[in-house]
């Protein structure tokens, strides 16, 4: 059991996630946490300025920070990545999502220290092998940009490392969205931009379908909210199941035209899309399908319902969006 005073880290904790779930802990009732990230970014700060902890350390002098403080760490959550799906200049993934995610994993193996981290549903690439979060097909899976890439190499890693945390737990984010993502510019989530779309011009694009068998608008992605995925996190905090790596996601994919109307519905609107040609230079490698095989976590016991994308929507458009409010 992590004690409610505790040192916890959190890596990324300026970040989307990584800030929601800092305020997560902190309802919870543990302030004795660490956050390590680029603290330089001024749109990055209202993620974490009014939260509770005990120090913010920029990631790359954390490992020389705790050794010289010879803090003594209960657990760490490694959710910071270069997330970026357009950076194509795979040093970049390599530094942070390969190097720094190893120099975690042997910190925690040595230093006894339980871990969760962040990897990614891109990881599966077009879905040729489907979506179930079996580690005997992760060697074999095909990502489709260098950041896909740097989190399946990390995958294999870890599950060639001949030494491991005392418990540990990787994560296969899907499409996760929510609150505090105002940083993150294009990449932040569809709902994001359709928010924003629907204020600027009354309605929301999305692409036209070039597949065979999916209408406008009906490529489907497994949504899930933010608020779900650091409940997943804390549980596995406090329960440390088996560990391994886990899919994270509600298990039920939707089509971006139902994200689109749950976002005009919690706007009081009615519905208005137009559709635009998907850019060619996309069309062969975009997916048209995602859904997470959610057994291996609910057989591990987490038995929390997830939030439907209605009721995802609704609470982020009503909550954080329409009055620029952070969790």
């Amino acid at each position: 059991m992590i004690q409610k005073n505790s040192s916890i880290v959190i890596t990324g904790a300026a970040g989307f996630i990584g800030s929601c779930l800092v305020e997560y802990l902190n309802f919870k009732g543990y302030h004795n946490l660490i956050l390590v990230d680029e603290f330089s970014r001024e749109d990055k700060k209202p993620n974490f300025e009014k939260k509770k902890f005990a120090a913010t350390i920029e990631r790359e002098v954390f490992f020389e920070w705790v050794f010289k403080n010879k803090i003594k760490i209960n657990f760490i959550f490694h959710i910071g990545a270069r997330t970026d799906t357009t950076e194509f200049n795979y040093a970049v993934h390599q530094h942070l999502n390969v190097e720094y995610s190893k120099k975690i994993w042997e910190y925690c193996t040595v230093e006894e220290i339980p871990l969760v981290y962040a990897s990614s549903a891109a990881t599966y690439g077009k879905g040729e092998l489907g979506y179930e979060d079996s580690h005997e097909i992760i060697p074999s899976l095909r990502p489709l940009n260098p950041y896909g890439v740097s989190k399946n190499e990390f995958d294999k890693w870890v599950l060639h490392a001949k030494a491991h945390p005392p418990f540990w737990a990787g994560l296969k984010f899907f499409n996760v969205y929510g609150p505090n993502e105002y940083h993150k510019g294009r990449m932040a989530s569809v709902i994001f931009h359709s928010y924003n779309q629907i204020q600027k011009n009354g309605f929301v694009k999305l692409f036209r379908s070039h597949k065979p068998g999916y209408g406008d608008g009906q490529q489907l992605r497994d949504f899930i909210y933010v608020k779900d995925v650091i409940k997943v996190c804390f549980w596995l905090m406090e329960n440390q199941p088996a560990s391994g790596i886990y899919n994270l996601g509600t298990g039920k994919a939707r089509s971006f035209e139902d994200l689109v109307k749950a976002t005009f519905h919690a706007l009081g609107l009615p519905t208005k899309i137009e559709y635009i040609d998907m850019p060619e230079d996309i069309r062969e490698t975009y997916q048209y399908f995602t859904e997470a095989k959610m057994q291996k976590l609910r057989s591990a016991g987490y038995a929390d319902e997830f939030y439907t994308l209605e009721k995802g929507a609704d609470d982020y458009v009503r909550n954080y969006l329409s009055g620029n409010r952070y969790f």
